[in-house]
């Protein structure tokens, strides 16, 4: 039995529903379910025994230490947090109460618990936190993608967040010796990807016939990775990963976003064409560029393949092509999500950046 973390968000989702497809043993899933963790991501899962959804935060410490004592999970893969750069500008309480204290109070928990853990139980153990290539900062054109050992230089509120939480699961291997795995990923994009991050919110826009934002000039450069390769990693790390030890998760796909937005826009074209018979990329939209926004991310995943056996299975043409069908296919889904205040505040973000 493994405890999973956030498992209603958009990568987590993914990780459960690949978890319960490929595997027998029992999944428990702890969500807050804030406005990105969604029950609908795992309604293909109602009624299957092998998946228990919890709806709490990792915070509650008693929560959390009386799920570990009752179910005895062999494993923890931490997914929760806070993840929107946007939001982490307006609002950088939420991410230093999830990502930070929320990471330490989780650790502090599965510390005790591990501790009362005997003989085999207690060797085998594994808390596996997911975390960001963010952490890392921007790089230059000309400059070699992160390694594992690049040094952190996190520029939003939210990537150091992540990279306070990186350096907390680092101390309790160092300090408790609790058997840790750090994973650092790239930009993923997928099925149940939540609406305000770039792919999606160019697909859900463009069908919608609204303006498609780019940032600036468009041109900032990030790894791409389909988000079930990223969940294949994870199980691959947590399976056969050295204690203690980083891994970078990359989809060797640098892309431009106007590139990314491009691409969207002609699968669209081709797939379900505008009724005027014009081009989506009609649509695009230059705003105002964040505050601080990281110009290239760049991932360097050799280490991984290297030691573990493990690539994308997808390009970024394949994995592009799966994600804008799954969002003409799942239309129900998209304007479930959409509904509240996540309408409402993306409304006002992005009249902000045009003012």
């Amino acid at each position: 039995m493994i405890l999973v973390t956030g498992g209603a968000g958009f990568i987590g989702a993914n990780f459960v529903l690949d978890w319960v497809a490929q595997s027998d043993e029992t999944i428990i899933n702890l969500d807050a379910l804030t406005y990105a963790g969604n029950r609908e991501n795992l309604a293909s899962l109602e009624g299957n025994e092998q998946h228990i959804f919890v709806h709490g935060d990792i915070a509650d410490t008693a929560l959390v230490s009386a799920l570990l004592a009752q179910h005895q999970p062999r494993a923890i893969i931490n997914f929760a947090a806070e993840s929107h750069v946007d939001r982490s500008i307006h609002g950088p309480e939420d991410f230093i109460q999830t990502n930070i204290v929320g990471t330490f109070k989780l650790l502090e928990a599965t510390r005790a618990y591990w501790g009362s853990l005997q003989d085999d139980a207690k060797q085998d153990f594994r808390f596996l936190h997911v975390s960001t290539d963010e952490v890392y900062g921007s790089l230059s054109k000309d400059e070699p993608a992160f390694t594992e050992t690049h040094q952190y230089e996190p520029n939003s509120p939210y990537s150091a967040s992540k990279a306070a939480s990186d350096h907390l699961v680092r101390a309790y291997h160092h300090t408790y010796g609790m058997p840790v795995l750090t994973t650092n990923c790239s930009n993923n994009y997928g099925p149940y990807h939540f609406p305000e991050k770039l792919i999606p919110l160019m697909i859900v826009n463009a069908l919608a016939g609204k303006a498609l934002p780019v940032y600036g000039d468009g041109q900032q450069i990030r790894d791409w990775l389909y988000v079930k390769d990223h969940c294949s990693a994870i199980r691959r790390v947590l399976a056969a990963g050295s204690v203690g030890e980083v891994y970078n998760v990359g989809g060797w796909n640098e892309k431009p976003n106007m590139e990314i937005v491009h691409t969207v826009c002609g699968i669209l074209d081709e797939l379900r064409g505008r009724a005027d018979g014009k081009s989506y990329a009609e649509q695009i939209s230059y705003v105002t560029d964040r505050p601080g926004h990281d110009r290239r991310y760049a991932i360097d995943a050799s280490k991984l393949e290297r030691e573990l056996g493990w690539k994308p299975a997808e390009t970024f043409e394949t994995g592009i092509r799966k994600t804008v069908l799954w969002y003409l296919e799942n239309q129900a889904w998209v304007g479930n999500v959409l509904s509240g205040n996540y309408r409402d505040w993306v409304a006002k973000n992005y009249a902000e950046r045009q003012a």
